[in-house]
């Protein structure tokens, strides 16, 4: 059943939703994290063409990438601060119309300045949806808040696979205009997310009662030292999944191409389904933390992966697809049971932990691919392989976050 919200945004007991209308509203919101998702994919699948239309520097290529990440990663904990104590029901379909103008003068930017400030809006359109559409997924739950999670979440992965395929098959070969045609897609988000903000409106309309009972439950046993050490151990776990993830979905095509002389299209199903593996292991994770608990997915998911991770630099190409499959399930599955770990450990602040870990994990993505590459300039891919398998060791911090109390499935 769903609940009407409290002052912070958190379900209440006041009002009675059927499960089918919240599940409607969940997929809405997985389905909008896609279309989200494969325009942001946009960009950088544009570089080749952008650098060779313009004369593009790889300097100035990275700059493009720092404007559409400053603005995707920085600015979500402060949009998650301010919709947790300002709900505004309506600016799900503001973000996406950012997005849609982003692109706009993507679409006719003729000067690397404009390149930059059509990304930032497109990120700073990324940054309003994330946070807000987790905080909103957490209320459309039922109780089922890593069920919910991995279902908004999924949304996401498959949308960040599409954008590169889409941009091949309609930009690359026609040119830079043609980024109109995705105008259709954010027109549709915009229309989609104006009806979930009129429920989310309604929602905060119903009449709401200032008793404990309705205020979100806090763990009074942990003092703020144990919180904010638990928030930095849920951090560099985040560091080692998005570090490792982004060599994987950055590199692994140049990785079996060099140590293995694949094709570039047999390097490319490879990626692909490493990728869909990811998106498989995203909607397990949150139910399994429902049902078992959050810290032993993230135990799982973490320091669990480490055995295969490990063996990938040793393993043959076959091997190889195998190992990344079993990687891509366990390894995606933790951002959920974090997400959801890290809400339940500081109640009363959805909006703000969601734009502060979506945020981090945009941001470590962004900058880890960069610093990759760079000691893949100076070392080689299969080096860079061979250290990263070492980071779910990281995972052995999990044995520093508190058992948390919660009532699960209701």
């Amino acid at each position: 059943m769903d609940r009407a919200v409290t002052a912070q945004g958190e379900p209440s007991s006041s009002s009675v939703t059927p499960q089918t209308a919240l599940l409607r509203i969940l997929l809405a919101l997985s389905f909008s994290h896609l279309l989200n998702d494969t325009l942001q994919s946009l960009i950088p699948a544009l570089y080749p063409l952008l650098k060779t239309s313009y004369g593009l520097s790889f300097a100035q290529i990275g700059m493009i990438t720092f404007a559409f990440q400053v603005t995707a990663s920085l600015l979500q904990p402060l949009v998650g601060i301010f919709n947790d104590r300002r709900p505004r029901p309506y600016s799900l379909a503001t973000g996406m119309g950012l997005t849609l103008l982003g692109l706009v003068l993507l679409s006719q930017a003729n000067t690397f300045h404009l390149l930059l400030f059509s990304s930032a809006l497109v990120g700073l359109g990324s940054a309003i949806f994330h946070p807000e559409a987790s905080r909103l997924a957490r209320l459309a739950s039922g109780g089922k808040h890593g069920f919910a999670q991995s279902l908004f979440q999924v949304g996401g992965n498959l949308g960040s696979s599409l954008g590169p395929l889409l941009a091949a098959a309609v930009v690359v070969p026609r040119g830079q205009a043609h980024l109109l045609w995705f105008t259709l897609l954010a027109f549709l988000g915009i229309g989609i997310l104006w009806r979930v903000g009129r429920w989310y409106h309604r929602s905060l309309a119903q009449p709401r009662k200032a008793s404990a009972s309705t205020r979100p439950a806090g763990h009074s046993t942990l003092t703020r030292g144990r919180v904010a050490v638990a928030l930095a151990v849920l951090i560099v776990l985040i560091f080692s999944k998005y570090i490792y993830l982004t060599s994987l979905t950055s590199y692994y095509t140049f990785y079996l191409i060099g140590k293995f002389g694949l094709s570039v299209q047999r390097a490319q199903v490879y990626l692909f389904i490493f990728l869909f593996a990811v998106a498989a292991g995203t909607i397990l994770g949150g139910p399994l933390g429902d049902r078992y608990g959050r810290k032993y997915v993230i135990w799982i998911s973490i320091l669990g992966v480490a055995p295969f991770t490990l063996l990938l630099p040793y393993a043959g190409p076959g091997w190889s697809l195998v190992l990344t499959i079993i990687i891509g399930v366990i390894l995606a599955s933790a951002f959920s049971a974090i997400l959801v770990y890290a809400q339940e450990l500081v109640p009363g602040k959805v909006g703000l932990i969601a734009g502060l870990f979506f945020g981090f994990a945009f941001g470590i993505a962004g900058i880890g691919s960069a610093l990759l590459g760079w000691l893949a300039d100076h070392t080689s891919i299969a080096h860079v392989f061979h250290l990263c398998s070492f980071l779910p060791l990281l995972g052995l911090l999990t044995v520093f976050l508190p058992d948390l109390e919660v009532d699960r499935g209701h």
